[in-house]
């Protein structure tokens, strides 16, 4: 990353040396500059005004005058405007006569409404880009943060607000950036229980596209994502922008269209999720991206950022473990032999983790009662755990279990003792009959952090399934912050001690919650049809080694949905690799091919769990089709599932992605046995594998056979 900065009017832009920290000197612009090797922000100021984004997109060369990209970035006056256009500054402020939404809504603590006015401070240029204002009138100060990453090619920035006395804080925007005006629709998120990652495609238009969580956590309704494709823009080609907000509580997402046309996108907390004054206040990072290679250029950067920066992980040379969790198998009901009963049977299937549900603590017997009661049940486990974690242990797989810190039910003892301790009214309505817990309660975490602590130093336990059944009675920033405190202090001391984020599946997943765990649960459906586009769209951000999969019970619990077998396993070998099912329930037949998936996958994990996955753009709507692929281009695998039935008879030919034209590239149909007796013709991959260019798989694309909807073809291919 390099900056420069101007000082006098007529002066060229001059770089200056990493460290140096420049202070107020009454410039008349500011100049500064953002580079990682794919991508430039240009970051100027006139005057003592907040600066603003004046370039944002592919690198600029390196001799490029920012005076000059400052100067053409002001736009025409006409009659009924103002005599000069209002910047969309990094935290447009409604005192400069900003006709949008302001960056930053603050309030004395009396109540009086503050409209601050700031002025350059100063600046610092090291390894980041730090740029501070002050507001002497108001006694507050506001700093911007930026991070560049030269081997992701991501942005990281944020906003912090200090103030000489306590303030109340109503609304502070990360670091506000325009949106490209060559763009036709922004994609955001939606979703519920079971249903996770849906996209929407909103036309841009005259005013706001306004959405905020306040429900207390991430959220299966609107995951903090946004991307902003420029026309033309598809998985594979065009310019795409895309955005993701590292907050674990409520968010805010604004997108708006000015009158005069500019668009600005704001990202922070929701709105009064700060209930104390306070002089200091901080945005989550907003991670950013700039792809000119399509959605897949973005994607890849937040794959390998999550994986490689966001993510720590206990035992980094350690492959990922294929996991199984009895949950869909005995639900409350524990009874030691026929866990011991499954537990052999997932081993032989090829699983390497076992992973106890809900139900082993208190009096559970359902989901009424006894969370926050975390002391294992002598009536189901009479000589404690250790039997059947010696059993599980035996048959050479790992152990994990089941908590959800976060909330407690009225019928427990801890709610009987401490009723102060639940958050929220007394009255409120509860959710799968609990309440959450108060983490902002130092007792609270102390308590709950002592008999999580007892569990994991008594037992060879490393896994966490860490749950969160339920929204928040009102959006908190102290419940935030006191869970990832409680989370901090587990990790610190049980280091070891693998952690997955769960929120009744897919509701809590974001870079927040992902610095503190190491994988999450996408959705608590296990219909692979519906994981196939759940998978297909959360690819957007998440890598396969966090990304949990698991092979459901041949009639799915949440859809009633029947499901072959090869199907199922094909969906979950597409991310971390999982059954929960009851192993019990299988035949033969499909015990050998979930066994030849399972190791199949252990076979091609070792490169898999590195690999960028790319969506790929398919003709026939029907086929949801993505590309596993290693940095070096030199090995891929490629899932091509078919969600329904084709509009046309014959498959339409799949164009890959992103390989080497020139180079040749071998190509075999891994489970060409599973085609159907329908399959009649005569496919060359049918036969065998096939050897063609790199210029004919990205521009031609292979013609697959004949196949029923609900079915997977997989493809692997290596350079040859």
């Amino acid at each position: 990353m390099t900056a420069t900065s101007d000082t006098a009017a007529a002066a060229p832009a001059a770089a200056l040396p990493l460290g140096r920290t420049e202070t107020k000197s009454h410039p008349v612009n500011h100049l500064w500059r953002l580079d990682d090797g794919r991508q430039t922000m240009v970051i100027t100021a006139t005057g003592e005004r907040l600066p603003q984004v004046v370039y944002w997109g592919t690198r600029l060369p390196e001799g490029e005058d920012l005076r000059t990209l400052h100067d053409a970035h002001m736009i025409d006056v006409t009659g009924g405007m103002l005599d000069e256009n209002p910047d969309l500054s990094l935290c447009p402020e409604a005192s400069r006569t900003f006709p949008g939404q302001p960056g930053l809504i603050v309030r004395h603590q009396d109540g009086t409404p503050l409209l601050p006015k700031f002025c350059f401070d100063s600046y610092t240029n090291g390894s980041d880009l730090k740029i501070k204002y002050r507001d002497e009138g108001n006694g507050l100060t506001l700093t911007f943060e930026f991070v560049t990453d030269p081997k992701t090619y991501m942005i990281e920035a944020r906003t912090i607000l200090n103030a000489d006395a306590p303030v109340h804080l109503h609304w502070l925007a990360a670091p506000v950036v325009p949106a490209p005006q060559a763009s036709d629709e922004m994609i955001d998120f939606t979703g519920r229980w079971c249903g996770e990652f849906q996209t929407n495609r909103t036309a841009w238009s005259p005013g706001i596209r306004y959405r905020e969580n306040r429900t207390g956590r991430t959220g299966h309704e609107h995951f903090p994502g946004l991307i902003v494709p420029c026309t033309g823009a598809t998985n594979t080609q065009g310019e795409a922008y895309a955005f993701h907000y590292g907050w674990s509580g409520g968010h805010r997402m604004v997108a708006e269209e000015l009158p005069d046309g500019r668009r600005q996108i704001q990202w922070g907390h929701a709105a009064r999720m700060e209930h104390e004054a306070a002089t200091e206040f901080a945005t989550a990072p907003l991670y950013m991206t700039y792809s000119r290679t399509g959605l897949n250029g973005c994607a890849v950067s937040f794959q390998r950022h999550v994986r490689d920066r966001i993510v720590t992980w206990p035992k980094p040379d350690r492959p990922r473990p294929v996991h199984y969790n009895c949950w869909e198998a005995v639900y409350f009901d524990h009874k030691l032999d026929v866990l011991c009963d499954i537990a052999d049977r997932a081993a032989a299937l090829g699983a390497e983790r076992f992973v106890l549900d809900d139900g082993w603590f208190g009096n559970r017997d359902d989901d009424t009662r006894a969370l926050s009661d975390w002391e294992v049940d002598v009536r189901k486990y009479p000589d404690g755990l250790t039997p059947l974690i010696d059993h599980v242990k035996s048959l050479g797989m790992s152990f994990g279990i089941w908590f959800e810190p976060e909330m407690i039910n009225p019928d427990s003892n801890i709610h009987r003792a401490h009723p102060d301790w639940a958050l929220g009214a007394e009255d409120q309505l509860l959710g799968r009959q609990q309440k959450a817990i108060n983490m902002a309660l130092p007792e609270v975490r102390d308590f709950i952090y002592d008999r999580m602590a007892a569990i994991l130093a008594n037992h060879d336990i490393d896994y966490i399934k860490w749950d969160h059944n339920r929204v928040l009675p009102m959006p908190d920033a102290a419940q935030t912050r006191g869970s990832y405190q409680l989370i901090d202090r587990l990790r610190a001391d049980f280091p070891d001690v693998e952690i997955e984020s769960c929120a009744s599946g897919g509701g809590r997943i974001d870079f927040g919650i992902l610095k503190r765990t190491q994988r999450v649960w996408l959705s608590d459906s296990n219909d692979a049809l519906e994981r196939l586009n759940i998978q297909h769209n959360a690819a957007l951000f998440l890598p396969l080694s966090i990304t949990g999969s698991h092979v459901g019970p041949r009639k799915c619990h949440t859809s009633g949905r029947i499901l072959d077998i090869s199907f199922r396993a094909w969906v979950a070998a597409q991310r971390h690799m999982g059954f929960e099912m009851d192993p019990r329930e299988l035949d033969d037949y499909e015990v050998r091919v979930l066994t030849e998936v399972t190791s199949w996958w252990k076979h091609n994990r070792d490169w898999m769990e590195n690999a960028d996955i790319l969506r790929l753009d398919s003709s026939d709507p029907a086929v949801i089709c993505e590309q596993q692929m290693t940095r070096e281009k030199d090995r891929f695998v490629v899932f091509a599932g078919k969600a329904a039935t084709s509009a046309q008879i014959s498959p339409r030919p799949l164009r890959l992605t992103n390989l080497d034209p020139d180079a040749m590239y071998e190509i075999n149909l891994a489970n060409r046995v599973t085609a159907s007796h329908l399959s009649r013709g005569t496919p060359a991959l049918k036969d065998g594998p096939i050897t063609v260019s790199g210029a004919y798989l990205m521009h031609h694309g292979l013609t697959l056979p004949w196949s029923f909807p609900e079915t997977m073809w997989v493809l692997e291919g290596k350079r040859l």
